[in-house]
């Protein structure tokens, strides 16, 4: 096989929850109310880091689309599937976009939270 090149994100974005490859950034999503067969999933108009399968026919809740699944270009694991074309009109804003299933991404946490709610030291009240 050769060298692999991975596109690096700057800011908030999501990974591959199996080998943490960089996927697409948060801003990107456009919706986070899609859901698949193993749960909740997101729309995003962009994704790196990616290979796409066969184009296929698939039923689905909102109707028949032409789609390609969407598997990651390191570990190999499929993450969710693109929109080539849609048969309904009213679904035709999905075209050359992606959905990543929720289950098999991660969010980058960023250094700027704080897990403490920006509170230093102890969480015990002073009992002085």
């Amino acid at each position: 096989m050769g060298r692999l090149f991975l596109v690096e994100l700057e800011g908030r974005c999501y990974r591959c929850r199996f080998c943490d490859t960089p996927l697409a950034l948060a801003d990107d999503v456009i919706s986070r109310t899609f859901n698949c067969r193993q749960g909740r999933a997101y729309l995003f108009s962009n994704v790196v880091n990616v290979t796409v399968g066969m184009t296929e026919e698939r039923v689905m809740l909102s109707g028949t689309h032409t789609v390609e699944d969407v598997f990651c270009c390191r570990c190999g694991q499929i993450l969710g599937w693109t929109y080539v074309a849609s048969h309904d009109k009213s679904q035709k804003y999905k075209e050359g976009k992606f959905v990543l299933e929720r289950w098999r991404i991660a969010e980058e946490v960023t250094e700027e939270l704080s897990l403490n709610g920006g509170h230093h030291g102890s969480s015990d009240p002073d009992n002085s």
